[in-house]
C-alpha cells in the first residue's frame, strides 16, 4: 500500500505544484488568522504568520541544521534558511517540488544553504542525530505508518535537538463526543480520497506515541480555529481565471482537489478536521525506540 500510496502523493504533487504557486504563491500551508481566526490579512502574509507563530510557540530560537519533512516548492525551507542562517535540507516524493525547489533557492541566492531531494519520510537516507531541529508543516496526514514517521523523525535528531509537527488530525475520541460517527468516518474518507491521504489520527494519539518514543519537554496544541479561515480564502480565490485556466491543464486530481476545497472548510466547521501542533526535544540518549 505505500508504495502505491507513495506514486500516488508524487502524481498528484507533480501535477498541482506549479498551478498552486501560479495562483497561490510558494507557501503550501494554512495561514494564521489570529487565535480566534478572526484576523483580517493577505493570505500570504498569513502563511508567513503561520511560520513565525509556530517558531514562537516552540520556543525554536536558532538552529543550525534543519530538516524540512515535505518541503513542497521549498517554502518554509528558504524562509528558514534565512531566517537562522542555516542550512536546511528539504525532502519531497516529488521530483517536480524538488526540481523547482532547488531553483527557487538558486534565485534566492540560498544555493549553499538548503539542499532539496526525493526521499521517503518512512526510510529517510540521513545518519541518526544529523540534524537539531526537524520542521513538519502539515505532512503527517500523507505518511501510512505514523509511528515510523515519528520515530525517524526523532532518530535523525541530535540529543537535544527539538521535533516540530504540524498535523491534520481528526476530533479526540476519547472524550464526551465518543468515537468517530459513520458520518465522520464517510466525510473523512472524502478528505483522504482528494488529498491522497491515508489516514489521520487525533492530537492525543500523536502526544502518545511522542512520549512512548521518549520525546522530553513534549507540547501539544490545537490552532484549528486560527487557520480555518484559509480554506474559505483558497476557495475564493480558486474562482478567478487565471486558476480555472491553470486546473483545466493541471489533470483531473487537481480539479477533483480544487472542487473539493469545501471538504476541509466544512470539516473545520463541524470541529472533525483539527490543527494539530506537537513539539518536544530528544534526550540525551542516541537510540530512539518505540515502546508501544
Amino acid at each position: 500500500m505505500s508504495a502505491t500510496l507513495n506514486q500516488r502523493i508524487q502524481q498528484f504533487y507533480d501535477a498541482s505544484s506549479g498551478l498552486w504557486e501560479q495562483i497561490w504563491g510558494e507557501h503550501m500551508h494554512h495561514g494564521y488568522y489570529g487565535a480566534t481566526g478572526n484576523d483580517k490579512k493577505e493570505r500570504r502574509q498569513a502563511q508567513i504568520d503561520l511560520i513565525e507563530e509556530l517558531l514562537k510557540w516552540s520556543d525554536v530560537q536558532q538552529a543550525e541544521k534543519i530538516l524540512d519533512v515535505g518541503c513542497g516548492i521549498g517554502g518554509s525551507s528558504l524562509y528558514l534558511a534565512e531566517k537562522f542562517q542555516a542550512h536546511v535540507t528539504g525532502i519531497t516524493l516529488s521530483p517536480v517540488q524538488a526540481a523547482r525547489a532547488t531553483e527557487r533557492a538558486q534565485t534566492a541566492g540560498l544555493s549553499q544553504n538548503t539542499h532539496f531531494q526525493v526521499a521517503d519520510a518512512l526510510n529517510m537516507p540521513f545518519a541518526d542525530a544529523t540534524f537539531d531541529f526537524v520542521w513538519s508543516l502539515e505532512s503527517g496526514e500523507h505518511m501510512p505508518d505514523k509511528v515510523k514517521f515519528m520515530q525517524e523523525c526523532c532518530r535523525v535528531l541530535k540529543p537535544g535537538g527539538k521535533l516540530l509537527m504540524v498535523t491534520w488530525c481528526h476530533r479526540p475520541t476519547d472524550g464526551v463526543a465518543g468515537e468517530l460517527t459513520a458520518d465522520e468516518r464517510k466525510h473523512l474518507e472524502e478528505i483522504y480520497q482528494v488529498y491522497c491521504l491515508p489516514y489521520v489520527i487525533s492530537l492525543p494519539e500523536y502526544e502518545a506515541i511522542a512520549r512512548n518514543l521518549g520525546l522530553h519537554d513534549i507540547r501539544t496544541a490545537d490552532w484549528s480555529k486560527a487557520v480555518a479561515p484559509f480554506w474559505n480564502v483558497v476557495i475564493d480565490s480558486a474562482l478567478n481565471p487565471g486558476a480555472i485556466l491553470g486546473l483545466l491543464f493541471s489533470g483531473w486530481g487537481t480539479i477533483q482537489a480544487a472542487l473539493s476545497l469545501g471538504l476541509m472548510s466544512r470539516g473545520y466547521e463541524r470541529g472533525l478536521i483539527r490543527f494539530g501542533l506537537l513539539c518536544g526535544q530528544r534526550g540525551k540518549a542516541l537510540s530512539c525506540p518505540y515502546r508501544g
